[in-house]
């Protein structure tokens, strides 16, 4: 009776997963569309490698701060209430980025595009989290990681071609109105789980009372460097790279970044139904981390490499990287239920937090290598073998961590 009711729900939360996926879809695209951009933007705007970091670093900035209060608004209100209307914000954002003339307009229209998208993903694991079983979160929350990385897609050779017939700025009202739409459709169509029985729904634990689970101790370092580094090489890196180790143009730019993109959305699906196949979660991660640490250490010790083989180190940083899903599945595993806004949101907080910091650090980072002479290559490769460190030291906490094996 409980699978059947389970089964039901999941039927009846269709609809509303539907629209947040086309929400996240547009989230993801903001979160990576200005490596495809920046050497143009770059001369429209005045930005260095620094100031990109910067602007990028303002989204992951606001969505991270966001995403406590998003925590306690999903156990209390709904993911109706929590994404609609933030939306908006994102909407502002993307018109006051097309029409920025100065680092701080970009820096600001980015922020507000961050505090727009930030509940996006977490109402759809919200739902998905009460609709569905535990041992299932991985296969749909992957599910919904791998269907909105279209919008990693998007931001790629179709935004390269977009800038390159309408200019960037046009090409961001356009998006502004995408997201406007969506945001109207979570408002009309997004239908919130049924309250918690009276017996579950006492005074709800705040914060701290998830911070007081021991087995999310582990997991907090390599949220905070798994997702945030494959982040910064896709939204930020790689489409620079490509231009200033090889001098490719903006489409060539962007078909070499398609292809760390379409491996992205692979190993998410890829990920998705692994941990219930192979009966751990831990070692799906631990296993996709080390090759994670093989690729960006391939692109530190030779960096010059073709275009060709840096593309396959790229797809395997984007792709066996994407271990997103698995480790919010592994966290989910050790939340109570009336925790479970909160929880997920922390987590998704450590993950977005850490691409907050890295994208400004990692920018001073290239300045600094630039500004000292060091080639292009030799400073893009120096970047790569700081994350990879980076990356392995994480991994090695992580291997502490108590597994939770699919029920």
């Amino acid at each position: 009776m409980v699978r059947e009711n389970k089964n039901k729900n999941e039927r009846n939360a269709l609809p509303t997963l539907v629209v947040l996926v086309f929400g996240y879809l547009l989230s993801q695209f903001y979160r990576s569309f200005l490596a495809v951009i920046a050497p143009e933007l770059a001369r429209d705007v005045g930005l260095d490698a620094a100031w990109l970091g910067i602007v990028s670093a303002a989204f992951f900035a606001a969505f991270a701060a966001a995403q406590i209060p998003i925590g306690a608004s999903l156990d209390r209100f709904g993911a109706r209430r929590t994404v609609a209307g933030p939306m908006l914000a994102a909407v502002t954002g993307a018109v006051v980025f097309a029409g920025a003339t100065a680092p701080w307009v970009s820096v600001a229209g980015m922020a507000l595009i961050g505090l727009g998208c930030a509940p996006i993903y977490m109402g759809a694991l919200f739902v998905i989290g009460r609709t569905t079983t535990p041992h299932r979160f991985a296969l749909f929350s992957s599910a919904i990681v791998g269907i909105g990385s279209l919008g990693n897609l998007a931001a790629a050779t179709p935004l390269a071609a977009a800038a390159a017939t309408w200019g960037w700025r046009a090409t961001m009202i356009a998006i502004a109105a995408a997201t406007f739409v969506s945001a109207v459709l979570v408002f009309l169509v997004v239908k919130d789980p049924p309250p918690l029985e009276k017996h579950e729904d006492g005074p709800r634990p705040g914060i701290r009372a998830v911070l007081a689970i021991r087995e999310l101790w582990p997991l907090y370092p390599i949220a905070l460097t798994s997702y945030p580094i494959v982040v910064a090489v896709r939204g930020l890196w790689v489409g620079p790279y490509f231009s200033d180790v090889h001098g490719l143009g903006p489409v060539d730019r962007g078909n070499a970044v398609s292809v760390m993109v379409f491996a992205m959305i692979a190993g998410a699906f890829f990920y998705g139904p692994l941990d219930r196949w192979l009966g751990t979660r831990k070692w799906v991660v631990v296993a996709g981390t080390l090759a994670t640490v093989g690729a960006l250490a391939a692109l530190a010790l030779a960096p010059d490499m073709s275009v060709g083989r840096a593309s396959v180190m790229f797809a395997i940083v984007g792709g066996l990287g994407m271990t997103y899903g698995v480790l919010m599945a592994h966290a989910r595993a050790f939340l109570p239920t009336p925790m479970l806004g909160r929880g997920l949101t922390l987590i998704n907080m450590c993950m977005i937090g850490g691409a907050a910091l890295l994208q400004p650090l990692s920018g001073f980072f290239m300045k600094a290598m630039t500004t000292a002479g060091l080639p292009q290559a030799t400073a893009h490769g120096t970047l790569y073998g700081a994350l990879a460190a980076a990356l392995a030291a994480s991994l090695v906490v992580y291997l502490v961590a108590r597994d939770a094996r699919p029920r």
